[in-house]
């Protein structure tokens, strides 16, 4: 068993300390065999359990950290989409291992009903999703094996949404932004369903699940693309130009709003990337990375 500086090898259970734990890393290295060729190098990586806290909830989450790429690491936190989960990063975090950056894939609290972290879609919204990011982000900072200077955000969809206004309200923290598709569509979504607050009810379902008044109650008068906006270093935005879920508008119009970004778009591309669609991302992904990474 390798032991990580700043976390905790197995001894004592998520729920007897707030410290972030290491549990059960992974029997086996792994080496990535379809990531972009950006660079020459791949690394073995080793991936494990890491639990953190928010506030009394627990957040559960995978990390990947490549060997031997360097005594500290440029890291990626992966924030997945409106009822997603932790897997949803897989294919981008075995890619980004390979070529040396750690990065962590976790569950929003709430953020679906096969959630590992604790809480409730009930209570789930953007604001206790950043919530948990900026927590997720304390603590992947402690690690002595992440360089604090390089610290990426990725999301997809919703976790796109919140990587952005959360890279806004850390921006001296944050040295770059990839957003996929991105839902800067959640709040026209609740305006045009909710005329004003008293119209919200107490849970009601929306897309393929059950949610609460906290997601949506805030949101009618958020203006999500001001929020963003607050982020003035470079941003990448890829996004399919078939999505029916988050229409392409919407990161074209983040374009307007940042002062510098980057809109990838993929033909035929709908919510959610695979095969091809997930090759180029990664490469592209790769690139921005590299290009930024002090």
């Amino acid at each position: 068993m390798v032991l990580f500086s700043g976390c905790t090898a197995g001894s004592e259970t998520p729920e007897e300390s707030a410290a972030p734990q290491m549990m059960q890393p992974s029997q086996s290295e792994k080496t990535d065999t379809t990531a972009s060729d950006t660079e020459d190098i791949t690394y073995e990586y080793i991936t494990g359990e890491l639990y953190t806290r928010r506030d009394d909830n627990q957040i559960y989450g995978v990390i990947y950290i490549p060997q031997g790429a360097a005594e500290q690491m440029p890291a990626v936190i992966f924030s997945h989409g409106f009822g997603g989960n932790y897997q949803v990063g897989e294919q981008y975090a075995e890619a980004l291992a390979a070529k040396g950056y750690v990065v962590y894939c976790f569950d929003f609290c709430g953020g679906s009903p096969e959630s590992r972290s604790d809480g409730s879609t009930l209570e789930m919204s953007i604001f206790t999703e950043q919530a948990d990011l900026e927590a997720v982000m304390a603590m992947i900072q402690s690690l002595d094996y992440v360089d604090r200077d390089n610290l990426f955000l990725m999301g997809t969809s919703q976790g796109g949404a919140v990587s952005a206004i959360t890279a806004a309200a850390h921006k001296d923290e944050i040295r770059g932004a990839v957003l996929l598709y991105p839902a800067f569509c959640l709040v026209d979504m609740m305006k045009e369903r909710f005329e004003s607050v008293e119209d919200i009810p107490d849970t009601f379902f929306s897309m393929w699940m059950t949610i609460g008044r906290p997601y949506a109650e805030h949101l009618l008068d958020y203006d999500i693309y001001e929020a963003a906006a607050g982020y003035d270093k470079d941003v990448l935005l890829i996004h399919g130009d078939a999505d029916s879920i988050v229409p392409l508008s919407y990161s074209e119009k983040a374009l307007e709003i940042y002062d510098s970004a980057r809109l990838e778009i993929l033909p035929g591309a709908g919510h959610g990337f695979y095969g091809e669609d997930a090759r180029q991302t990664i490469e592209w992904t790769l690139e921005y990375l590299n290009e930024h990474k002090n």
